[in-house]
């Protein structure tokens, strides 16, 4: 099995130290390719050892070697030798105490065996909390093909769509499933807004787009990972959740944005309350009502908060 080894290069001089304090110290990384990573897994035998290693608790303390040759029930311990070998390192790490899991390997048992490799779940039309942004109707969800969609029952606006696994689904109510799904969007987008990648925690660089011969949204916040390059694409609302000066507004208005549903506020999933301030640069005016209050907010081309104003009355609460 082929390696390729990535080396930081060390600072020209020991002086550069100080120019750069923030700078990161040369590290090593064996880098699989993605061929390599298939052609490892590709393997009923090395599977099953992920699948003893979950069994067997390697999550709260290592696995000895007798114990997941037992687990898997080969007969020939030097083949089972040699698919352990090919976990070790990348996917498996060996200690004095046994085995136990790298963060890759946990994430390919998470995603085997919660369902997201090997499940074609669905769920047909559920009611979902909220109204809809264009018509008011009342909503509904339903989740095909490892997406949740929640949509208008009335015009079929979609609200919003987006990949979620299907392990989410279990032993919840739809109720629950929706709470789970709002806490799921929103802290990835929440994540992406703050610059990192929810995928894979790269640096993501994010954007406003202005497209106004767009049918969905005239202006929008492009998240881009530049690592993987993962894409997020979201009304400009979105990426105020967590923003301090938003959820205080909100809170002081008896609405706690943590937990209600993004989806119930049209300014999260729709541009009706984003008014283009510039389009070269992109800048925009968000307003952003609440029981009878409004706050502006002023959102630049890097998707980061100019100015929030002060509460002012509205004539019309929403």
């Amino acid at each position: 099995m082929s390696q390729h080894d990535r080396i930081a290069k060390p600072p020209k001089e020991a002086s550069s130290d100080a120019e750069h304090p923030s700078l990161p110290e040369a590290r090593t990384e064996a880098e699989l390719l993605p061929a390599e990573v298939f052609g490892i897994l590709g393997n009923d035998t090395r599977v099953a050892i992920l699948r003893a290693l979950l069994e067997l608790g390697a999550d709260e303390k290592p696995v000895r070697f007798t114990d997941l040759f037992n687990n898997v029930e080969m007969e020939d311990s030097a083949n089972f030798s040699y698919h352990l070998r090919q976990l070790t390192g990348h996917f498996i790490k060996h200690g004095s105490a046994g085995y136990s899991f790298r963060y890759p390997g946990r994430k390919v048992v998470s995603a085997i065996f919660t369902g997201t490799l090997t499940e074609r779940t669905q769920l047909g039309f559920f009611p979902a909390s909220g109204y809809c942004y264009a018509c008011d109707g009342n909503l509904h969800g339903w989740y095909v093909d490892d997406t949740l969609t929640i949509g208008c029952t009335e015009c079929s606006t979609v609200q919003v769509s987006y990949p979620f696994p299907s392990g989410g689904l279990d032993d919840r109510s739809t109720d629950d499933l929706l709470q789970a799904f709002h806490h799921y969007v929103r802290h990835h987008y929440c994540l992406a807004a703050d610059g990192v990648c929810p995928e894979c925690t790269g640096a993501v660089e994010s954007s406003l787009i202005h497209r106004p011969e767009s049918d969905a949204l005239d202006v929008a916040v492009e998240h881009l990972c530049q690592r993987c390059n993962y894409r997020l694409e979201s009304a400009v609302g979105v990426t105020l959740l967590d923003h301090a000066g938003v959820l205080v507004f909100f809170a002081n208005n008896g609405v706690d944005l943590n937990t209600a549903p993004f989806w119930h506020f049209d300014w999260c999933v729709s541009d009706r309350y984003t008014e283009l301030v510039s389009a070269d640069p992109v800048q925009v005016k968000l307003t952003l009502p609440c029981n009878g209050e409004s706050i502006q907010v002023l959102v630049d081309a890097d998707v980061s908060v100019v100015t929030v104003s002060t509460p002012s009355p509205i004539a019309d609460s929403q």
